[in-house]
């Protein structure tokens, strides 16, 4: 199964809301991330679901992956939320994979998904993952069984190596 990592794109400042969950994408944020998507079509992939946090510039960042054609389903997760709960989600995971999808999409924030990659890959976070706004890691997950230090990454990319 392949997971896609996908940290939001380019968010307005934190000082100007009055809560973290507030803020939207930039208008060179939005910009960004509708050429990065468009460049992931352009490739050819899809993904099957996009899973994303509940703050709203990942739910826009989901929106954009969604109207260039990427998946025509998006689903909400707390899990993917700042300082969300990898184990919540390998809950969640354990009984979607059941259902025989191939491509999934986690669309989130740094350093979650740095770390979480890290615990797919390696069993355990060391912190050393970074993930640039709108850029993506992916990942190969087993077919059976926990995916936790058992997945092979095949893609780290910054998002300015999508839009040349």
């Amino acid at each position: 199964m392949h997971l896609y990592l996908v940290r939001h794109g380019i968010a307005a400042e934190s000082e100007e809301y009055d809560t973290d969950s507030e803020r939207p994408l930039t208008k060179q944020g939005d910009r960004k991330t509708h050429k990065i998507a468009q460049r992931l079509y352009d490739l050819e992939i899809q993904f099957d679901l996009i899973l994303t946090s509940p703050l709203l510039r990942a739910t826009q960042t989901a929106q954009i992956l969604q109207t260039v054609g990427l998946s025509s389903k998006i689903e909400e997760s707390a899990a993917l939320a700042p300082s969300g709960d990898i184990g919540h989600w390998l809950k969640w995971y354990k009984q979607w994979q059941e259902i025989g999808s191939r491509s999934l999409t986690l669309v989130g924030h740094q350093p979650d998904l740095g770390n979480w990659a890290e615990t797919l890959l390696w069993g355990r976070s060391q912190d050393a993952l970074i993930l640039k706004k709108a850029g993506i890691i992916g990942l190969i997950l087993p077919e059976t069984g926990s995916p936790v230090g058992r997945s092979q990454m095949f893609w780290l990319t910054g998002p300015k190596f999508l839009l040349c």
